[in-house]
């Protein structure tokens, strides 16, 4: 097999042999340019597998090549030097189609790391190990509406690039799931996909969590723990509800991000990291921004893409396959036959809203289950609200934040009291950690009676 060649672009003759002499060492071939000109020359006389190039070009800008590479030769993964601290250069490089970039000065072991993930990303799907074979208890994203099908094509987009993106939506569409996707689908497949609930960490542990400690830093630190950050090294981090994250913590994220390198608390030096951001929130985070509680530049740092997941009633069409195989995984979860549904209790649960959406009809649909008799589910047996999407139930007097809050407070008490307030059995029961639980609790100011 033939070593893979990379395309170098840089006006600097320093940079371009320092790039050479890395890439050679790694038994990558190389070809330079110094400019535009030359670089689109080489590019219709070769096929390259990785270009690397300079942002600032004697006759125009690395950005015009990122979009024609983009344009051209859409396959080739393209990276952007950027001047050290100029993210706005590396979210412009991100937008146009470069699949990550490096600042100046080059740190080695972050090229080499970008190097060997682009050249995952190219290498030909004969080379590439064959996937697992799906099983049906691993997450699919189901759906054959327009939405679905549009959503399936941005996320194998998405995949192929290392940009950060924001996944938006209400709760309940899905969104860790999305996230999950874009990891299973890209380079980073066989690294760690670590999810992270941003809501659910105390603000006095969030430094610890995300970064990591070492032992001895602060009382109760008995060994060297290792951070949210380090353990996703070489995959990705997935931040939920990042809008709840405390103004203090978000100055150390946007850091950790920008440098690609963090610092444990009672470290005296830093450690690059290798990972890929995803996030996501229900919270409008604009909204946020404007209302000064949230950091403008990390939401333009973690908001470089945004993938709009669209609402269950935005998708009705989807809800009869998606009812079918949520009853399929009840019944395999808990031995029983094949369990079925009537005509008119299907078209009850397409006829109904889903404030939750997918998580609410996961939920109405094992509540049913647990009630049905012989193993069909029956229109009593799903105790639906009595509203519908012509209702005005699906479009409350309240925010919609406040709505969707009184479901989730609703479901929380109910929940606890089927489990006489046991907290471990009702988190249990509502498919959440014990942490969120008791962060939810304290949020919605409830407590045991």
């Amino acid at each position: 097999m033939t070593n893979p060649i990379a395309l170098i672009v840089d006006d600097e003759p320093d940079i371009r042999e320092l790039l050479e002499i890395t890439l050679g060492r790694m038994d990558i071939s190389t070809k330079s340019a110094a400019d535009l000109t030359q670089a689109y020359t080489l590019l219709k006389q070769e096929r390259f597998d990785l270009c690397l190039t300079d942002m600032r070009l004697p006759d125009g800008s690395g950005i015009e090549l990122v979009e024609h590479i983009s344009n051209h030769h859409p396959e080739l993964p393209v990276a952007m030097i950027t001047a050290h601290g100029n993210m706005e250069s590396a979210v412009l490089a991100l937008k146009a189609g470069a699949f990550d970039f490096v600042s100046k000065p080059v740190d080695l072991q972050i090229l080499r790391r970008l190097v060997e993930t682009a050249l995952k990303l190219h290498r030909p799907k004969a080379a590439q190990p064959k996937a697992p074979v799906a099983t049906s208890n691993e997450p699919k994203l189901l759906g054959q509406s327009p939405a679905i099908e549009s959503i399936r094509t941005m996320i194998a987009k998405l995949a192929r690039s290392q940009a950060p993106v924001y996944i938006s939506g209400e709760s309940g569409t899905g969104k860790e799931l999305a996230a999950r996707l874009i990891h299973a689908q890209g380079p980073r497949a066989e690294g760690d996909f670590i999810a992270v609930n941003c809501g659910a960490i105390p603000h006095e542990l969030m430094e610890s969590e995300f970064f990591g400690h070492q032992k001895g830093s602060f009382t109760g630190a008995i060994s060297d723990k290792e951070g949210l950050f380090q353990a996703a090294n070489g995959g990705t981090l997935f931040l939920d509800e990042v809008a709840d994250l405390p103004l203090s913590m978000q100055v150390k994220l946007l850091r950790a991000i920008q440098e690609k390198s963090i610092r444990p608390i009672g470290a005296q030096q830093e450690s690059t990291v290798d990972v890929r951001i995803l996030s996501a929130t229900h919270k409008d985070l604009a909204t946020l921004v404007n209302n000064n509680e949230f950091r403008q530049d990390l939401f333009y740092r973690i908001n470089v893409i945004e993938l709009h997941l669209p609402a269950l009633r935005e998708r009705t069409g989807d809800i009869k396959l998606l009812a079918e195989h949520v009853l399929t995984q009840l019944a395999d979860k808990n031995g029983l036959p094949k369990i079925g549904i009537t005509a008119s209790t299907m078209e009850a649960l397409c006829n109904y809203c889903f404030p939750g959406n997918i998580r609410e009809l996961e939920n109405t649909l094992e509540r049913a289950v647990t009630l049905c008799e012989e193993n069909q589910v029956t229109l009593k047996d799903l105790q639906l609200p009595e509203i519908s999407a012509e209702d005005e139930g699906c479009n409350p007097d309240q925010p919609l934040e406040e709505y969707l809050g009184d479901i989730e407070k609703q479901a929380i008490i109910k929940a606890l009291k089927e489990t006489r307030w046991n907290r471990t059995a009702a988190a249990k029961k509502l498919g959440i950690s014990f942490r969120a639980l008791r962060y939810r609790l304290e949020k919605l100011g409830l407590d045991q009676p």
